[in-house]
């Protein structure tokens, strides 16, 4: 059943191919994507469970070889973020119904995200680098339609930037593969990592390897390639805006661990330590913005780029715990930023405005939902025992263990920023004197509230639980930093 691991990447393409049939009939589109986005996650789940029992799965498509064919693994690493993916896109589907509008459903929306998960889920299990590159683009294109989705002025003018951006470092993206294939002769990324220790010249490698740096940060929005992001992000509805803060930026962050960890480790000494003052860096940026702006998309969406920082930093350690600590932050800012975007989305659908000056008073007519958020900023800020903590703790030893101890001091000084910021939205929107607010259905604000209190729940289960889920995080880990584990289930399958 090593086929299990095309599951969750078949299973969201047939449902946006099926989609596309009836557009027309809203209740059928809403019926059959969440019926979809179920499915995927079952097979998530299920491919969780297998590679847990069995290792490393890979299957190589056609009946040629690795590395002559194309490859695709699911390790641990990749099923916990291809599950995480699928969990968010369930919700945000759920979300979607009473928020974004008939209109919109009826113009493909919900193919849109379908075809963005095939994208997601594909690059986080390909094993082969022009691969990620292929799937990167099915998951760009899809965004493309989502991010002027609706068609209104802001998302119009926001989405040019967005384009010229991505269409720059995809052809970025191209060239650093075609520079990597004249150097080695192969795409494979476990034939990479055999071949790359065995060239002596390691300067053009070294280039090659901030060349990817710059393309996926490009994709992940690192200091001081973000400057799209707060504008793109800021134009959509809040669903696809919680896609997009949960998702894409993360599979440039996923792309970055997996190649600094597998094959781009030839020269350390300068690439890591790049990585490592970048991440520091967009750490600081991101404060800045978070606390800069009295808008409660922007607070949130300055807070994407802090935690890219933040993974990015314990990924440069390129020791146990910074890099257990950096695919647990991962896991738990995926679920937790798309927890923000839909609570900020209901404060927002109430007030009528996101600008934080014209809100005050909800906590006397919506108690339950400042209480929800108050856990939710917590748990972004890693208060204990929310699931922000252990991720930042390791991450922060890591530092302490490498030679880094710098940055370790400098993530936890902006912990106490990040905090302010989320607490900047719950003072001024929940207390303070009533202001005007406008008429919400009960069945509307509860359809919305559902899928935003389920996932605070699970982030309080990942943190209080952390116990339970280290086996996993670990076992994602111990591939990262034994790249021998990979290389043996690819190429001797």
């Amino acid at each position: 059943m090593s086929n299990l691991l095309l599951f969750p990447i078949l299973i969201p393409l047939l449902f946006a191919i099926v989609l596309m049939f009836f557009p027309k009939n809203v209740s059928l589109q809403r019926s059959t994507a969440i019926a979809g986005a179920a499915a995927t996650l079952i097979a998530a789940i299920t491919l969780l469970v297998k590679v847990q029992n069995d290792g490393v799965q890979a299957i190589t498509l056609g009946s040629w070889p690795a590395p002559f064919g194309i490859s695709m693994v699911s390790d641990l690493l990749s099923v916990l973020l291809v599950l995480s993916a699928s969990l968010i896109t369930f919700f945000v589907i759920l979300y979607s119904i009473p928020t974004i509008g008939e209109a919109r459903e009826r113009s493909f929306y919900y193919s849109g995200i379908m075809f963005l998960l095939v994208g997601v889920n594909g690059a986080f299990t390909t094993g082969d680098i022009f691969n990620l590159f292929v799937f990167v683009e099915v998951l760009l294109m899809s965004s493309y339609m989502l991010i002027v989705h609706g068609g209104e002025k802001p998302q119009l003018r926001e989405s040019i930037k967005y384009l010229l951006v991505n269409i720059i470092s995809s052809a970025l993206f191209v060239s650093a593969v075609a520079y990597l294939y004249s150097v080695t002769g192969t795409l494979n990324m476990a034939d990479l990592a055999v071949k790359i220790p065995q060239i002596e010249s390691t300067g053009i490698l070294t280039l090659i390897a901030v060349m990817f740096l710059v393309v996926f940060g490009f994709k992940a929005s690192i200091f001081p390639l973000y400057f799209w992001l707060p504008g793109s992000y800021y134009a959509p509805p809040t669903p696809i805006l919680a896609l997009f803060g949960a998702l894409l930026t993360k599979v440039g962050v996923y792309a970055i661990m997996r190649t600094y960890t597998l094959f781009f480790t030839m020269n350390t000494g300068f690439t890591h330590e790049l990585l490592a003052i970048v991440s520091i860096l967009t750490i600081l940026a991101g404060c800045i913005g978070a606390l800069a702006y009295f808008d409660v998309k922007k607070i949130i969406i300055y807070n994407i780029i802090i935690a890219v920082g933040v993974i990015l930093f314990g990924v440069s350690q390129l020791n146990e715990a910074g890099i257990n600590g950096s695919i647990f932050y991962l896991v738990h800012d995926m679920l937790i930023k798309a927890a923000l975007f839909f609570l900020v989305g209901i404060v927002a659908v109430i007030f009528g405005t996101t600008n934080l000056r014209e809100m005050g008073g909800l906590m006397k007519t919506y108690p339950f939902l400042g209480w929800v958020y108050l856990i939710a900023a917590f748990g972004l800020a890693g208060i204990p025992p929310l699931s922000g903590f252990p991720g930042k703790l390791l991450i922060v030893q890591g530092g302490f263990e490498g030679p880094h101890f710098w940055g370790s001091i400098i993530i936890l000084a902006t912990s106490l920023l990040v905090l302010l910021s989320a607490m900047r939205i719950f003072i001024y929107a929940f207390w303070g004197e009533p202001r005007e607010t406008m008429p919400l259905e009960k069945t509307t604000y509860r359809r919305m509230l559902i899928p935003s209190v389920v996932l605070v729940i699970i982030t309080i289960v990942l943190g209080v639980g952390a116990e339970m889920f280290m086996p996993l995080i670990q076992g994602a880990g111990e591939v990262l930093l034994n790249p021998s584990i990979y290389i043996d289930a690819v190429l001797k399958e």
